[in-house]
C-alpha cells in the first residue's frame, strides 16, 4: 500500500476555455483569452493533487485524436498517467465567459460511446493497480452501465483502498451502500437524490446526515457555491463558508476541491481540517482562469485566509 492517490476517468474531455466581449445569438463571436486543459473529473482532480505536491496516477479511458492530445497534455503537465485505449473519439467541451453580463456558458457533449471489451479491460487495469485512495470521479460515457461505479467500488475494497465518488444521477444512486468513503454530492444533485428541494441549511444538513446513518457513505460532502459547502459524518455536520474573491472561472472548481480534501485526508488530516483545505483549492480554482488551474502557493494562501477567518 502506498500513500498514492489513483483517479479514474471514463469520459474525458479537451476543455477549451475562451472570453467573448458579449455573446449573441447568430453572430459571429470573436474570443480572446483562449485556454486549453485535458478535463473530466478524475483528470482534474489528479492535476490538482499533481500541483499541491502530492502522488498520484491518473487512469483515463480516452480515444482517437483527442484522446492523444489529452494524454500530450498530462505529459507535458508532467502528471503520472496510463490510458486506457478507446475506440471511439474523447470529446471536446466549450466554455465562454461572456464579459459584459459576467456569465459563463458551458457547452458539454456526451462523447463517445464505450464497448463491453474496454469497460472490461478498464476494470481489469484498475484491479491492477494499487493506492491508498481511489477517486472516481465524472459523467459515464455511452454504453456504460449506471453500476459500473458501484463495481469500481467493489474492486477499491477488495485492494484495501479507499474509495471517494463525484458523480450525479442513476450512477450516484446506484454506487450508494457498496463502501464508499465520500461523496461529494452539489446541493442541486443532493436534491435530485432525496427528490425534494431543500431550501434551508436545517434540511440539508438533515438529508446528509441521513446518507450517513444509512451507511450510503461513510462522508458526505456538499457543495454549496457561494455559501461554502457542508460535511457529514457519524460525528455530525459540519459547516464551512466559501471564501470572497475574485470569479474568473468555476470550470472545474468542485474537482479542485475534492482532489485537495482527499489529499488532506490521504495526509492523515482530520475530515474538518480536510473539508478546510477543500474550500481553500476550490477558491484558488475560481480564481484562475481555464480547468482546475491552481498552485500550491495559491491554496496555501487560501488555507490561510480562512483559518484566519475562523
Amino acid at each position: 500500500m502506498t500513500g498514492r492517490i489513483v483517479t479514474l476517468t471514463l469520459n474525458p474531455a479537451v476543455d477549451l476555455a475562451s472570453t467573448a466581449e458579449t455573446v449573441i445569438p447568430t453572430h459571429k463571436i470573436r474570443t480572446t483569452n483562449e485556454h486549453i486543459d485535458p478535463g473530466g473529473g478524475g483528470i482534474n482532480v489528479s492535476r490538482v493533487i499533481h500541483a499541491l505536491g502530492g502522488d498520484t496516477l491518473a487512469l483515463v479511458l480516452a480515444g482517437g485524436a483527442t484522446g492523444h492530445l489529452i494524454a500530450e497534455m498530462l505529459r507535458e503537465a508532467e502528471v503520472p498517467t496510463e490510458i486506457l485505449p478507446l475506440a471511439g473519439r474523447s470529446r471536446v467541451s466549450l466554455t465562454v465567459y461572456d464579459r459584459s453580463t459576467q456569465q459563463e456558458y458551458r457547452f458539454v457533449p456526451e462523447g463517445p460511446t464505450v464497448s463491453p471489451d474496454e469497460l472490461r479491460a478498464t476494470l481489469d487495469a484498475i484491479g491492477k493497480t494499487r493506492g491508498a485512495w481511489l477517486v472516481a470521479s465524472g459523467s459515464l460515457p455511452l454504453g456504460a452501465p449506471d453500476g459500473i461505479y458501484a463495481t469500481v467500488a467493489g474492486i477499491a475494497s477488495a485492494h484495501g483502498m479507499h474509495f471517494a465518488l463525484d458523480t450525479s444521477g442513476k450512477a450516484l444512486e446506484a454506487a450508494l451502500h457498496t463502501g464508499l468513503d465520500l461523496i461529494k454530492p452539489s446541493l442541486r444533485e443532493l436534491e435530485h437524490l432525496v427528490g425534494r428541494a431543500l431550501p434551508d441549511a436545517a434540511s440539508q444538513d438533515a438529508e446528509a446526515l441521513k446518507l450517513v446513518e444509512s451507511g450510503a457513505a461513510r462522508m458526505v460532502v456538499v457543495t454549496l457555491g457561494a455559501d461554502g459547502a457542508l460535511l457529514a459524518t457519524q460525528d455530525g455536520v459540519a459547516r464551512m463558508p466559501a471564501l470572497k474573491g475574485p470569479v474568473r472561472s468555476a470550470v472545474g472548481a468542485g474537482d479542485a476541491f475534492l482532489a485537495s480534501m482527499v489529499l488532506a485526508l490521504a495526509r492523515g488530516a482530520a475530515p474538518t481540517e480536510a473539508l478546510a483545505w477543500g474550500i481553500a483549492a476550490g477558491a484558488a480554482a475560481i480564481e484562475g482562469v481555464g480547468t482546475a488551474r491552481v498552485t500550491r502557493a495559491a491554496v496555501e494562501a487560501c488555507y490561510e485566509r480562512l483559518s484566519s477567518n475562523a
